[in-house]
Parts: C-alpha cells; sequence; structure tokens
C-alpha cells in the first residue's frame, strides 16, 4: 500500500521531533531552528506528511537569494541579459525520513519547490542548491541541476528549464 502525502508549510502540529533522516545536522534543524527561520522571515520551510498525519515524512527549506552573473557557464549567460547578479530561489536541508525513503519523496519535494518558486510574485531566474557530499549532488544532477562553473558542489537549475520539463 503506498502512503498519499500532503506538501504544506511547517506548522505547530508537526512532529518534529520524531523527525530523522539519519543526518544529525538535518535532523537537529527541523527540530530546533527551522521554526525561528520561518519567524524571522530568512526562509520557508515546506513538510511532507502522510495524508491526515501530523508525522513529518520530508521537508525543504525555501529562500531567497541570487548569483553573481560571472558563476554561471558562458552557455547560459550568452542568454542573458548584463545584470550583475540575477534572482534565485535556494532550496535548503531537502531531507527524507529513513521510514519514508525509496517513495520518490525527495524528487516530489524538489518539484514542490520548483512550482512554488515558478509561481512566486516576485521572479527568480534559476533555482540553486548547495550540495552536502556527492551523493546529494548527483541527485540534484539527476533532476537536471549544473554545477557552477567555480563551485562544483553549488548547483543550479534556470526555472525556465524546469518548467518546460514539469510542464508547467
Amino acid at each position: 500500500m503506498t502512503a498519499s502525502f500532503v506538501i504544506q508549510s511547517l506548522a505547530p502540529e508537526h512532529d518534529r521531533l520524531a523527525f530523522s533522516c539519519g543526518v544529525d545536522a538535518l535532523d537537529r534543524y527541523l527540530q530546533n531552528q527551522a521554526s525561528q527561520d520561518v519567524r524571522r522571515h530568512i526562509s520557508n520551510c515546506f513538510v511532507a506528511s502522510p495524508v491526515e498525519s501530523a508525522a513529518i515524512a520530508g521537508y525543504y527549506m525555501l529562500a531567497a537569494a541570487s548569483v553573481p552573473v560571472l558563476d554561471l557557464p558562458e552557455a547560459e549567460t550568452k542568454r542573458l541579459p548584463r545584470y550583475p547578479v540575477l534572482p534565485t530561489a535556494l532550496i535548503g536541508r531537502l531531507a527524507v525520513d529513513r521510514q519514508y525513503r525509496r517513495r520518490n519523496l525527495g524528487g516530489a519535494l524538489l518539484f514542490d519547490a520548483i512550482q512554488r518558486a515558478a509561481r512566486a510574485e516576485p521572479a527568480v531566474f534559476a533555482m540553486i542548491v548547495d550540495a552536502k557530499d556527492e551523493d546529494a549532488a548527483a541527485f540534484y544532477q539527476h533532476f537536471g541541476f549544473m554545477p557552477f562553473a567555480n563551485r562544483p558542489m553549488s548547483l543550479f537549475l534556470p526555472v525556465a528549464t524546469a518548467m518546460k520539463l514539469l510542464k508547467i
């Protein structure tokens, strides 16, 4: 039986303490810091929960950011205006609880972040991520993210490209 999930903003009723993805820093962040960052308007936290449950199966943070145009590969910059920086959306701390792995929930969270950025009132050129390790980088590259020219563990995906892939 496959569980259905709903992705929504982190709320007080969500059970943050039971979340365990196997990476202490990601678990601690959700348990101790995420609500504060949301309250301070530093980032927003979105959680995936099984329908009619307070459990958190996965989460990610989404924040405004920018990227210097010079950090992008030359093939990308040819088509862009000559602005010094471009607006982006930063996906941070994407994690899935151990008991909910192998259900494509990580991809669903990533797609949710892209859809939210595409619908946002302020325009963003790209989604960016800072991969914590090679496995995380490979996860994002699987979905079309490309490394920055001078930062191989930081990756980006133009929103226009993502929208075409997702048919948004």
